[in-house]
């Protein structure tokens, strides 16, 4: 399938920004530049979020004594105690992303879904290199297991979910959980994965198929990882590339959804084949024609709410 036309017009607009010199591709922009153009990046692909919920502020402190923004979005259907919750980790690869430049995918995702939506605001790199995110997240998991009560929350109903690295957090948290699961370590129920990024070691065809043009580049992939990892030898790592990971036995029941467009199409579609083999259920989802990050993309293709539909109905299908 071609790119979606409303993509295909919008990429256009990208690419005339560039030959102009008014774009530059996020690789080529320091850290500070790109964080902004990454905010602002939201306001532009949908402008128009819904505002039919409760948002709350929340701090969570780590183990080394920082403190995380967090924000807690419920919807009027998960005003009841007890509610299931989604633990969403933003994408941005470690590097970019924020509260602020996911807020309308928090959003989306608490009205279809029904769930409480819990997203904390892990701390980035290069200030904080690899492992300061996951253990933020870990983190944010004893948080919750402690705080679920309070807030209305049932911690034994958690769904960990991510875009990109985000998605890459939550499938490392669901490795733990499974490795470790008479230490108190929070078990989710199901996991939602976006586009993740599960292999750093490999280099995958869909790398130089989809390197420029479709707003995820191969070489910013590259900035990431400088800015994130302290040397190369990391990307072996399976806290790094959760491929490399010792089969454990069967994760939380997984959907996996991948972009047709996007240089992590097959290390996408390699990481459901591996969950597959370690025996977890997966619904492995291929959004044709459309590009990494689409899911903050309501503002620009309408389709995009079938997709916030099918993840709700799938996870209907968990409960």
């Amino acid at each position: 399938m071609s790119l979606h036309p409303d993509l295909a017009a919008f990429l256009e607009l990208v690419e005339l920004g560039r030959a102009s010199g008014k774009i530059l591709p996020m690789h080529e922009l320091g850290v500070e530049q790109a964080r902004r153009e990454f905010e602002l990046s939201a306001q532009l692909l949908d402008p128009d979020p819904p505002c039919d919920l409760s948002v709350t502020p929340l701090a969570i402190q780590t183990r080394d004594g920082a403190v995380l923004q967090a924000r807690l979005y419920r919807p009027a259907q998960a005003a009841n105690a007890h509610c299931p919750v989604i633990l969403y980790l933003h994408g941005g690869g470690y590097v970019v992303g924020s509260l602020d430049s996911h807020d309308t995918v928090c959003r989306r995702l608490a009205l279809a879904s029904g769930h409480a939506v819990l997203a904390p605001a892990y701390r980035l790199a290069p200030e904080h290199r690899f492992p300061t995110a996951l253990q933020d997240v870990q983190d944010t998991t004893d948080w919750l297991v402690r705080h679920a009560h309070a807030h209305g929350l049932d911690s034994a109903r958690t769904v960990f979910a991510g875009d990109s690295a985000g998605a890459t957090l939550a499938t490392l948290l669901a490795i733990t959980a499974a490795t470790e699961p008479s230490s108190g370590v929070l078990q989710p129920c199901a996991q939602l994965l976006f586009y993740p990024v599960a292999d750093a070691s490999t280099r995958y065809a869909s790398y130089q198929t989809f390197a420029e043009g479709y707003l995820l580049e191969s070489a910013t992939m590259d900035w990431f990882y400088q800015h994130y990892l302290p040397d190369e030898t990391k990307k072996h790592d399976w806290r790094v590339s959760p491929m490399l990971a010792p089969v454990v036995g069967a994760l939380a029941p997984a959907y996996v959804s991948v972009a047709q467009y996007d240089p992590l199409h097959d290390e996408g579609i390699a990481y459901a084949e591996y969950l597959r083999r370690t025996g977890t259920r997966v619904e492995l989802i291929v959004e044709r024609g459309l590009t990494h990050d689409f899911l903050r993309m309501s503002g620009v293709i309408e389709r995009i709410d079938t997709v916030y539909g099918a993840v709700a109905q799938w996870l209907r299908g968990i409960a």
